[in-house]
């Protein structure tokens, strides 16, 4: 296993990062322990969650798993907040409250005393980022947390989040979680070239686009109904990345993986594994089956013709289905520091 430097922090994480977005949910506690147990062995030692995945339950299966299995030391455990988790004015967001409650929160579903990377799971322009660092910085000098991190930042974002962080003596956002896949390429634009500048590692979300990259959905038929788009609830992000576009470039991938004799998916994680600036991808493994799947991603080359090929279809910095989307504008009344 080829182990990545995680920006500047010295730690070393593998290639492919476990997404437990799925785990509590769909994918049952003792499904998600065989998953968790399978990547372990596989030499994947970086697991990524969030507080509100599956309302709570994903970071309670990871707990459960790690502490049955014994190898919490072995992990680089990353969690996430930010979204709501209650119906009060003050039940979400980026503010001192909010972060040092939900911190302690998944401390106690994950059955540890430390999250190795805590993420800033969405960008609040209207509270003033110095509002939010200082809170992470007195959880990483209590020892609660050991990194911090965004996702889904605007470049702007993140680097004015440096500055701060430089001018109060604070620590600093050490990665950045943005999706990233051959449908959406935005962040090569900006994003990429500040990260690759600062040191800041990409773990990028959705590398597989959702499932819309593996081959699975078929042009003309409706969504398979144990599918991600063939749930009844989807969202109005969800619809929009659901686009005839999309099937042109999956016609376009299909003879590149064939010739490599790998899935469509193993490809697609691969090549975002490889572009420049990337540290380690996420994947959303479901059932074991799409674990052993992605885990097959590793053993894929992707030369330099293959790079070309896929630029053919969607051009670097462009966009077919829509991902990179947060709020990346500055707050009217915003003061910072």
């Amino acid at each position: 296993m080829e182990y990545r430097p995680l920006g500047r922090t010295g730690v070393r994480v593998s290639p492919i990062c476990l997404g437990a977005m799925m785990f509590g949910g769909r994918t049952s506690f003792d499904d998600a322990a065989r998953i968790i147990d399978r990547a372990l062995d596989a030499g994947i030692n970086f697991i990524d969650t969030a507080n509100v995945y599956a309302g709570g339950r994903s970071e309670e299966a990871v707990g459960r798993a790690l502490k049955a299995n014994g190898k919490r030391h072995q992990v680089v455990l990353a969690t996430k907040v930010h979204a709501r988790v209650g119906d009060g004015p003050n039940d979400w967001g980026n503010s001192r409250r909010h972060i040092i409650e939900q911190c302690e929160q998944s401390l106690r579903r994950l059955q540890t005393d430390y999250i190795d990377l805590y993420q800033i799971h969405r960008p609040q322009p209207d509270i003033p980022i110095d509002e939010t660092l200082r809170a992470l910085d007195d959880l990483v000098r209590s020892g609660k947390v050991r990194y911090i991190g965004t996702s889904t930042f605007a470049a702007w974002q993140l680097v004015e989040a440096l500055w701060v962080s430089k001018e109060l003596g604070l620590n600093r956002f050490v990665t950045e979680q943005p999706p990233y896949n051959i449908l959406d390429r935005r962040i090569e634009r900006e994003l990429i070239p500040m990260a690759q500048t600062f040191g800041v590692a990409l773990i990028p979300w959705s590398p597989l686009a959702g499932g819309l990259l593996t081959g699975k959905y078929r042009r003309g038929e409706p969504p398979p109904p144990d599918t991600r788009f063939g749930q009844p609830n989807l969202t109005g992000l969800q619809r929009r990345r659901w686009t005839e576009r999309f099937f042109d470039i999956v016609d376009g991938l299909q003879p590149i993986a064939r010739e490599k004799g790998c899935t469509l998916s193993q490809f697609a994680l691969a090549w975002c594994m490889h572009q420049p600036g990337i540290t380690s991808p996420i994947i959303g493994p479901r059932t074991l089956e799409q674990l052993e799947d992605n885990l097959g991603a590793l053993d894929v080359t992707v030369t330099d013709e293959d790079r070309r090929q896929v630029d053919e279809l969607v051009p670097p910095g462009s966009m077919v289905s829509p991902f990179y989307e947060a709020d990346f504008g500055p707050h009217p009344h915003r003061v910072t520091v």
